[in-house]
């Protein structure tokens, strides 16, 4: 047996190596203790939602209400703007975030109240006062125009279900009333079925509130010392018109019991609202428990119609968009590689001979690098796609990991304005080095640059937002951004993004140029005729790009406009992928095919190249509105949905153009930097 010495080399080394393992297990039990701590403390919480809210019987339950909202005209208004029963303590807005505000959203409690676990029946609400000629008028219209009551219940929104045909219709929400011949009928009695889950978590935090002022108390104590408690899993209503009998109102207070029974029938209709007449409203309310856990409470919401074709669709379309991709760059690849090696392996003297009867892309040499006009509108324009671009990919990726749940009203448009703030350092970063490449290092003017980058795409959509919001201001919508909230965007534009691309344009400054391969003529090289305009191919070549995206875009339009649920954000990330890789594509082949008949303006097409896809993406707006959303009613909801899908074509216009701009640059470069040529 051989025993080395201490302090021997080949002892240290033995000790080293025992050190460095003993290491790597104080940091593997680390990272194991920090990932069993995030396990149990996942036990705590889920994700997507909120946190539980346990309920002992006969705990007080409040019903909210939001806004009435209608796919009509899709202007929602206040639920107090008609006649109903308001709530003796007064109306109270809830706490809302930006984003809820920015969608319309205004939630206040309401007079419906329940007892955990107890069924009540025949409960008399209120009656409201004779309907003036203007309330009549109002009620009617409201009628008219299909809008739909929306109620709220430990953040779950009210659901109603109909039977159509052979199968059942789930709906959010339930309609103001119903027009049979001449009559208007008003839903005046509603029927709720709470579905409810026994708390079973004994591990888990015991949250006691209702959802506005939640207080987390930890458990303690022995399992099953508690007492039982339920949690919401479910909420639906059947609405009915029930003709009230005058009698039975005598002497009855709110809450109190009504002294007639009340047969809730949603497939007929009695009463008509008639002017200058009360109206009574009643409601009963019955509690079911369910299987239903708390974590899946919202999957009947986020069921989304015709999933299976949903599914198929997309798939279909990647598959096809990337195979043809796949084709186009395989091909394209192979031609410029050729005419490289060709060029290479020819000795100086035969090099020579082929630069003075060039073709194609390489008599351009002199001119593929000349600054095109109106250079300082380009660097803006990129600096705002970038930040675009990055505030989309960012969104998408939080959405798809579940952060953004629809539980969580309002975060989503929160996240994007959030995101589009701080991004803003990215955009004045890109726009300002940009401008300094064109220049050949010349860093004047960066700072007019980032503030054009700062104000060109929030200004255009301060533009349109004002001109909307005041048509929603002269119809009283909810929709409209109040005063207030005005002054708070500015100053968050002024305040936060304005410093932060201003910032971004001080290290764009600093950032050393990006130098170009080849030096640039004096003067220009004309242009040979084309048999075909340019910009004909420029203005086609964005109808592969919306292939990859037209079906998904169905279901995020049917989910803006027609008040569906969008959470299949997964396929969203996937198909944004796929959407930017084309526009690459795309792009680049477009770029090589301009340089290759001699025209070396290249830097507006290869922005419009890819960023053509927005025309085709508004005339799709178009048809939807026609087509789809053809009862969409008035002068006002038709501006309306038109405005806010040009401000959604122009934010895709600059995404989708800076992808296919950027790419084009890169292959410029490295095209040029790859042979040489005197």
């Amino acid at each position: 047996m051989v025993v080395s010495r201490s302090g021997s080399p080949r002892s240290d080394a033995h000790r080293i190596e025992i050190g460095k393992k003993m290491d790597s297990f104080a940091r593997l039990k680390i990272w194991g203790f920090a990932l069993l701590l995030i396990l149990q403390l996942g036990d705590g919480f889920y994700l997507p939602g909120s946190y539980p809210h346990k309920y002992g019987v006969g705990d007080s339950l409040s019903v909210k209400v939001n806004s009435i909202t209608s796919i009509e005209t899709e202007m929602p208004f206040s639920y107090y703007s008609l006649p109903f029963c308001r709530p003796t303590e007064g109306v109270k807005d809830s706490a809302e975030n930006l984003g809820e505000i920015l969608m319309g959203d205004r939630i206040e409690n309401s007079p419906y109240k329940f007892k955990m676990f107890t069924n009540e029946t025949e409960i008399f609400l209120c009656q409201t006062k004779p309907l003036s000629a203007d309330e009549f008028k109002l009620m009617k219209e409201r009628i008219d125009e299909m809008y739909q009551v929306n109620l709220i219940l430990d953040n779950l929104p009210a659901i109603r279900y109909t039977k159509k045909e052979s199968f059942m219709v789930r709906w959010t929400g339930y309609p103001v009333g119903i027009k049979v011949q001449d009559a208007y009928y008003l839903f005046n009695h509603l029927k709720f079925t709470v579905l409810v889950h026994k708390y079973e978590e004994a591990n888990m935090a015991r949250v006691m509130g209702t959802g506005d002022a939640a207080e987390m108390i930890p458990t303690g104590g022995t399992p099953g010392s508690e007492t039982p408690g339920y949690m919401v899993v479910g909420f639906e209503v059947v609405p009915c018109n029930f003709v009230h009998n005058a009698k039975s109102l005598k002497d009855v207070q709110m809450y109190g019991k009504y002294k007639s029974p009340i047969k809730c029938d949603p497939t007929t209709v009695a009463l008509p609202i008639k002017e200058n007449e009360p109206i009574v409203f009643t409601y009963e309310v019955t509690f079911q428990e369910s299987d239903i856990k708390w974590p899946s409470r919202w999957d009947a919401y986020l069921k989304m119609e015709g999933s299976k074709v949903h599914w198929f669709s997309i798939m279909n379309s990647m598959m096809v968009i990337t195979f043809l991709a796949g084709i186009v760059l395989v091909i394209f690849l192979r031609t410029v590689r050729r005419d490289l090696t060709r060029y290479e392996e020819l000795d100086k003297e035969a090099q020579a001979q082929m630069n003075e009867e060039l073709s194609g892309w390489k008599l351009v040499v002199g001119d593929v690098f000349r600054a095109p006009t109106n250079s300082a509108l380009l660097c803006v324009m990129v600096g705002n796609g970038v930040q675009i671009l990055g505030m989309a990919v960012v969104t998408v990726l939080f959405a798809a990991l579940g952060f953004m749940s629809p539980a969580s009203r309002g975060t989503l448009l929160t996240g994007m304005l959030v995101f589009f703030m701080i991004l803003g350092i990215a955009a004045g970063y890109a726009a300002v080095r940009l401008w300094r490449t064109m220049g050949c290092g010349d860093g004047k003017g960066w700072a007019s640059v980032s503030w054009k980058v700062a104000c060109f795409f929030p200004g255009i959509a301060f533009v349109i937002l004002t001109t909307l919001n005041f048509l929603l201001w002269g119809s009283h919508s909810t929709g409209a951004i109040p005063f207030s909230l005005f002054v708070v965007l500015i100053l968050l534009w002024f305040c936060i993004s304005v410093p932060l691309t201003l910032i971004g344009g001080y290290f764009g400054a600093r950032a050393p140029h990006i130098e170009y391969p080849v030096r640039t003529n004096q003067i220009p090289r004309e242009i040979p005729a084309q048999k075909y305009p340019s910009w004909l191919l420029v203005l086609g070549a964005g109808t592969l790009p919306f292939g990859t995206l037209f079906i998904e875009l169905f279901f995020i339009m049917s989910s803006i406009w027609m008040g569906r649920v969008y959470y299949v954000f997964g396929f969203l990330l996937i198909v944004f992928i796929l959407l930017v890789v084309v526009c690459a594509e795309v792009s680049i082949v477009l770029t090589y095919m301009h340089l290759c008949v001699e025209d070396w303006k290249w830097w507006w097409k290869s922005f419009f190249a890819s960023g053509s896809v927005a025309i085709y993406i508004f005339l799709y707006s178009i048809n939807y509105l026609i087509f789809d959303l053809k009862s969409l009613s008035g002068p006002v909801s038709a501006t309306l949905y038109l405005g806010y899908s040009l401000l959604m074509v122009l934010a895709i216009m600059l995404a989708t153009g800076t992808v296919g701009f950027l790419s084009s640059f890169w292959f410029v470069h490295y095209l040029f930097s790859s042979v040489k040529l005197d």
